[in-house]
């Protein structure tokens, strides 16, 4: 009688904590579902950092952030050194001020199964993503998602909410490199200037690649 209460009762607990992580994913999958669907703008201050396969810290950024969707975003890096990096809707453009350099790649085919689809992009860029499970950890709920395509050289990424609100990422790449970025003073579902998302080339600054071009409608 004891060994099948107890079995019973391992049975109940076991279908609890099953019922309540299902809950907890559920609440992942809501915060991602809305931070695509309902932040429209975001700016903030970013602090980024690269630590490598030992956890070590190799490298440290920052700078601002700006998004407008579905397709336009900023990067200013402004520390240790300045660099923009500009989604206009068509193409990328990263300008190196101090190398004086521009390198321009066609929008769709640079952020193809890359994790900043999951910021500058639509709810469709989840399609491109598998769900792998959600954590909370004091005050934050982190979100794991995985690369539908294992070739896209990285192994996922985990989103951090902090009162509904993005606040922390996590990027893997298949180096056993880690990015982790902070945003602090967010502010969402505020008017950016479209200057922000428009990029001309320096006169006097090198140019790399063709910019994709508009394709106009026949009248």
């Amino acid at each position: 009688m004891t060994r099948h209460f107890t079995l019973l009762l391992a049975l109940v607990l076991a279908a609890g904590d099953a019922r309540a992580q299902t809950s907890v994913d559920d609440l992942g999958k809501k915060l991602v579902h809305d931070f695509l669907t309902e932040v429209i703008t975001l700016e903030s201050r970013f602090d980024q950092s690269l630590m490598d396969a030992e956890g070590n810290i190799v490298e440290s950024n920052s700078g601002t952030l700006e998004i407008e969707r579905p397709t336009r975003f900023r990067w200013s890096y402004i520390e240790p050194y300045e660099q923009w990096l500009v989604a206009d809707g068509l193409n990328i453009w990263s300008y190196d001020l101090d190398l004086e350099q521009v390198t321009v790649k066609p929008q769709a085919e640079a952020l193809a199964n890359t994790p900043a689809l999951l910021l500058g992009g639509s709810e469709n860029a989840l399609e491109q993503f598998d769900f792998s499970g959600t954590t909370i950890e004091e005050f934050t709920t982190w979100v794991r998602l995985e690369p539908k395509n294992k070739d896209s050289g990285f192994d996922g990424v985990v989103l951090g909410f902090m009162e509904g609100q993005l606040r922390r990422m996590m990027f893997f790449d298949n180096l056993e490199q880690t990015t982790m970025i902070a945003l602090h003073d967010v502010r969402v579902n505020e008017p950016i200037d479209d200057e922000r998302f428009e990029f001309v080339v320096p006169v006097g600054v090198d140019l790399v690649g063709t910019p994709a071009t508009a394709i106009s409608e026949e009248p």
